[in-house]
């Protein structure tokens, strides 16, 4: 997908209504106050290390397209961290939705609360591995 596709899928999260039970469609997930797109996900184990790094690079290319992009629109993001969050996780407490599957698999993200809705944009590296996930989260629930 091209960086005007995802500005165009973000910009229509942004607008559609909410369902009322959680749902899977083509690009992610949708339940009660949240969307979610997975813009990029690159999981395949290929042992061609060149394969490895190209992949890599695309998504984050496309991380940092985005990041600028929506940062001209809505001013710069604020950087989260979600290590107290997947520590609270963790310890047991309860994260609503849609944040608790980004917290399982997100170190940090990049944040807009715009017209009552959170904007936020997470960047999943794999260590050691191929495995690349970018993706946007649109939700009315405040961030844990």
């Amino acid at each position: 997908m091209t960086t005007a596709h995802h500005l165009r899928l973000i910009d229509g999260m942004r607008t559609r209504e909410f369902p009322a039970q959680r749902v899977r469609s083509d690009s992610g997930v949708s339940g009660p106050g949240y969307h979610t797109a997975f813009l990029y996900v690159d999981d395949v184990w290929e042992e061609d290390e060149a394969g490895r790094l190209e992949r890599r690079a695309q998504c984050l290319a496309d991380h940092e397209a985005l990041v600028t992009l929506l940062g001209s629109r809505w001013g710069e993001p604020q950087l989260v961290s979600l290590f107290s969050a997947q520590e609270r996780m963790l310890a047991g407490e309860e994260i609503p939705q849609p944040w608790a599957d980004t917290v399982a698999g997100c170190e940090y993200l990049r944040l807009w609360y715009i017209e009552e809705r959170w904007i936020a944009l997470a960047l999943y590296l794999e260590e050691g591995g191929s495995g690349c996930e970018l993706s946007v989260v649109v939700t009315e629930t405040d961030p844990p």
